[in-house]
């Protein structure tokens, strides 16, 4: 029953770890790199029969060549709505309409906008480590309230904080792999 908690704790640090390299994926997949990326749309809402829908349920999203994206709405009547909510996004790039599709031309980035990028993308990989490093004290925490309720014996401690300690260091090699892949991504012309 002792090692059950043990078991319990290392499997929601994996699980939670696990999540943060997930999300950190999924906000790389939106930093565009020049090169014509439908996930830069992945988050965007768009006011649709008087309620807010992802884009991506509004029509088809295509990648036309290296650097412009188009977007072939289901319903024409709603062209506008789709270019105002690209307008309004963060993204950078403006859309045009010419009353079948809207499309979407990535500029090239400059040097300069190459390593603002990096700096961003260094920054996100080093929030996903914070957050390893919190959910590592969770479960720290976790061993040492077993161990002082004398739930489990020292050496089983020992071992669960070795083992917490494999995990976090696995997932912040795997986090940095992740960083290093973006900036070659960014800084590849």
């Amino acid at each position: 029953m002792e090692n059950e908690k043990v078991e319990e704790i290392l499997l929601v640090l994996e699980d939670k770890l696990e999540k943060a390299k997930n999300v950190l994926q999924d906000d790389y997949a939106a930093i565009r790199a020049g090169r014509a990326n439908p996930h830069v749309l992945d988050k965007l809402q768009v006011e649709a029969y008087g309620m807010m829908s992802p884009l991506k349920q509004l029509g088809n999203i295509s990648v036309a060549d290296a650097r412009c994206l188009v977007i072939a709405p289901w319903d024409k009547s709603l062209l506008k709505s789709i270019e105002k909510a690209i307008q309004a996004s963060n993204i950078g790039i403006n859309p045009t309409n010419d009353g079948n599709v809207i499309r979407l031309v990535f500029p090239e980035l400059t040097e300069e906008r190459r390593k603002d990028l990096v700096k961003q993308v260094r920054k996100m990989g080093e929030e996903t480590k914070v957050a390893a490093r919190n959910i590592r004290r969770e479960a720290m925490e976790g061993i040492k309230k077993l161990k002082t309720g004398k739930e489990i014996s020292e050496d089983e401690a020992s071992n669960a904080e070795t083992d917490v300690e494999d995990a976090i260091a696995k997932c912040i090699a795997e986090i940095d792999k992740l960083v290093s892949a973006k900036e070659k991504d960014l800084m590849t012309i």
